[in-house]
């Protein structure tokens, strides 16, 4: 989710779901190190719990940037060995290290030495030709024993040559049955699913035999559906959304934004995906797309909720 879930789009995301764990986009040890610590790590208290997502394979940077990461109070930091991007896989870090069982679980490790908070992993089935049913066993002991607090586990395989990132998420079969095995086999151990997840009612599937559930792409596309985890998920009271809420919020935050130097559609971008299925949607995404011209101040972002027809409720599903 790298350019995806920065802190405006969980700002956003946290209006429709108070209890959903949150995930930053992956950052890179080496970036922190070296790097503008406000604008990688900040993020507004609103946003918890959040999660730190980090990249990287080098157990001393990990460490230190999990050291760094302390001061700004995240939740949980998360290590990713699940990405199969080019930019990744040329940083020696994310899906490729499925091959280097030993070096990741050097990294949990020496970034639990240091952390005070869950040190969890976002892995794949496998990599290329490696056999899932020999090797995700294998990794997930490793894991256990560096002291993982949690493992979650996107059930495709990633093929590091040949296919993009997004033919990387639609080619390689699921293999939910697999995945499931793990969590047999391993009772005690949290782990969680990914892949393929893409309404709350197929959530709760899954939660029929696993610990949790991660969205990705599909709670970015259709935002509403986080309107549904605190009750159908955390057994809170049913209660419709207040959207009048989550504009006015959205709008004064979008103040904020540009008030500190950022720009509207910073915010406005990750906010095209709410709505999905409500009759006057497309006039509503027509709307936002507005909000690159320089003349255009957060009160479009009211102007787009108008013409959405709320009361109807959505018309489609998914």
């Amino acid at each position: 989710m790298i350019d995806w879930t920065d802190r405006h789009c969980r700002y956003f995301h946290r209006r429709l779901s108070g209890r959903a764990l949150l995930y930053t986009e992956m950052v890179v040890a080496d970036a922190i190190l070296h790097g503008n610590r406000d604008r990688l790590l900040g993020f507004s208290p609103e946003e918890h719990p959040v999660a730190l997502q980090l990249g990287g394979s080098d157990p001393a940077k990990l460490a230190e940037a999990v050291r760094i990461a302390a001061d700004f109070g995240y939740d949980e930091i998360n290590l990713n060995v699940g990405c199969p991007s080019d930019r990744v896989q040329s940083g020696t870090f994310g899906a490729c290290l499925m091959r280097e069982p030993e070096t990741v679980a050097a990294c949990v490790a020496a970034m639990k030495r240091v952390a005070s908070v869950p040190v969890t992993v976002k892995c794949r089935i496998g990599v290329d030709d490696q056999a899932p049913e020999a090797v995700l066993p294998d990794f997930l002991a490793r894991m256990v024993a560096a002291g993982a607090d949690a493992i979650w586990i996107h059930a495709r395989k990633a093929w590091l040559q040949g296919l993009s990132p997004k033919e990387n998420r639609e080619i390689p079969p699921l293999d939910y049955d697999l995945v499931y095995r793990m969590k047999r086999e391993n009772p005690d151990v949290f782990l969680g699913i990914n892949g393929g997840i893409d309404t709350i009612d197929k959530a709760l599937d899954h939660l029929a035999v696993m610990d949790g559930v991660m969205l990705g792409r599909a709670a970015y596309h259709n935002a509403t559906l986080l309107t549904e985890v605190d009750e159908k998920i955390y057994g809170m009271p049913a209660k419709a959304p207040d959207w009048d809420a989550v504009r006015d919020a959205m709008i004064a935050y979008a103040e904020t934004v540009i008030a500190g130097g950022g720009r509207l559609n910073h915010v406005t971008r990750h906010m095209i995906g709410l709505f999905q299925g409500f009759a006057g949607a497309r006039r509503y995404r027509q709307i936002l797309s507005d909000s690159t011209k320089p003349s255009v101040g957060p009160e479009i972002i009211a102007e787009a909720f108008a013409a959405v027809d709320i009361a109807g409720g959505p018309k489609v599903q998914g």
